[in-house]
């Protein structure tokens, strides 16, 4: 399984953060009763010094994430871009081929039956029509506004998280970690 999550959260409701998500929970619904061989989370390290605590949101998160059993957090370069009007942003890079890379490695070794892809991105599009290829289903979800329709139709199945399905994976202030 691989997961993209902080902003389909964000086009649910601006408040939500990934930060206080249950990921473990999410994981074992998602999941059910296949047999799960490895959850890949993809993401890039925040800076420290550009918001200290958002910074320490993420690396909380990620020290969940790898305590999780299977699950490998492999962190990405984030890199400075500047828009139209020369404001200054960050995109994670490598995120998208090394995603891929791991999907065909294990489809290649015939590690899976079956891949669920947590993302919308169309230009996975071309992947999971290779994956499938090599006999492999593949299971999209994603949120409805972030879904590229190419991708859908290249999936053998795919589902969307929505505001109430989302909701129920929330730490509550008694549960948080």
């Amino acid at each position: 399984m691989v997961l993209t999550l902080f902003y389909g959260l964000k086009s649910l409701n601006e408040k939500y953060s990934d930060s206080h998500f249950d990921f473990e929970n999410f994981f074992k619904k998602i999941i059910g009763k296949n047999d799960l061989i490895d959850i890949f989370y993809y993401n890039a390290s925040l800076k420290q010094a550009i918001n200290p605590r958002r910074f320490k949101e993420q690396q909380k998160l990620l020290a969940r994430l790898k305590k999780i059993t299977k699950c490998k957090v492999i962190l990405c370069k984030r890199q400075k871009r500047f828009n139209k009007d020369d404001e200054e942003y960050y995109t994670i890079k490598g995120d998208d081929i090394n995603l891929a890379l791991d999907m065909l490695n294990d489809a290649w070794e015939n590690k899976y039956d079956k891949a669920i892809l947590f993302s919308g991105d169309g230009d996975f599009a071309p992947l999971l029509k290779y994956v499938k290829n090599k006999n492999k289903k593949v299971e999209v979800i994603s949120f409805d506004e972030l879904a590229s329709r190419n991708l859908l139709n290249e999936s053998d199945k795919f589902s969307f998280i929505n505001k109430k399905t989302a909701n129920k994976f929330f730490y509550r202030e008694n549960n948080k970690s």
